[in-house]
């Protein structure tokens, strides 16, 4: 919605699941965006480059958990976002939901932000919160589920949901307008688990 006139716009999404694998002790899923626009007749480019386009920095397997060594040793690299970052940049809640729901795909429960990091190899910014924005990064969260509400019913092959998790995103663009990737590292699921089959969200939507 236009907040100076309240108009009402439809705009257009591409959003699908590019594949999911096991590293060590993560579960690692690949989501992809294709296009985020106003509605339009204008054909989608479903092609991702994730090699040409892209640093080999931010290709391959998943960085581990990162270190607080690893932190103060190469702190130019990194930034540790503020509290302050969290309020003016509440898509960092959704990537915290988008892990948890990787971990638990019945639903959502109340969850905390403990810590985020930022890496990324771009230098262009003259401040280091800028990090936050780059065209290619990696996040390092920490977050808490307080609790599931009382009418939730406990799943029986995972116990352990309410406490302290860690994550690994990996956000890459490939230059093409619209495109975005998001590798998504969460604790693994149990051998007996069978994964939820996504289906791509491919249509247009309405905002109000």
């Amino acid at each position: 919605m236009d907040p100076s006139c309240n108009s009402v716009f439809s705009f257009q999404t591409v959003f699908s699941a590019a594949g999911c694998y096991n590293q060590d002790t993560y579960h690692v899923q690949d989501w992809r965006v294709l296009a985020c626009r106003p509605t339009c007749g204008k054909s989608v480019n479903e092609y991702f480059d994730r090699h040409e386009a892209m640093d080999p920095f931010y290709t391959g397997k998943m960085p581990k958990w990162l270190s607080d060594d690893a932190l103060a040793f190469d702190n130019k690299k990194y930034y540790v976002v503020q509290e302050s970052d969290l309020h003016e940049n509440d898509w960092l809640l959704v990537f915290m939901e988008m892990v948890f729901l990787q971990e638990n795909p019945v639903r959502i429960a109340p969850l905390e932000i403990n810590k985020v990091v930022v890496e990324t190899k771009e230098d262009y910014m003259t401040e280091a919160r800028e990090k936050l924005h780059a065209v290619n990064a990696i996040f390092y969260i920490s977050y808490k589920c307080t609790g599931f509400p009382a009418d939730h019913k406990p799943i029986t092959w995972r116990s352990d949901f309410v406490g302290d998790h860690k994550a690994v995103i990996r956000k890459t663009m490939d230059g093409i307008p619209g495109h975005m990737s998001l590798e998504i590292a969460a604790k693994g699921f149990p051998a007996d688990h069978k994964p939820i089959t996504w289906s791509d969200f491919v249509g247009d939507y309405r905002a109000a």
